[in-house]
């Protein structure tokens, strides 16, 4: 196997941490849970800090904490991948 790309892994998962991150979003607005399940569905957004459930600044906070915690998994998983891959 070769080793990963920092640059590349991280904006892929860059990329679909957003997507989900934008459908978790819209699927808060839509009537499927029950009202408890929608309630608790907003107030774990909330646990972010600063992150205020149905607000732009709210929405945009939380795709600025999407980027960053991508950004950790893939320096992450990419130093664990290339680190396994050094012969002994």
């Amino acid at each position: 196997m070769d080793k990963l790309s920092l640059k590349s892994y991280g904006w892929k998962c860059v990329l679909g941490g957003e997507i989900l991150f934008i459908l978790c979003w819209l699927g808060g607005f839509l009537p499927l849970r029950s009202e408890a399940g929608i309630s608790l569905h907003h107030q774990l957004f909330e646990t972010f800090p600063g992150v205020v459930w149905g607000t732009f600044g709210g929405f945009i906070l939380m795709a600025i904490y999407i980027f960053i915690f991508s950004w950790v998994f893939a320096w992450y998983y990419v130093w664990m991948h290339n680190g396994s891959m050094k012969k002994l």
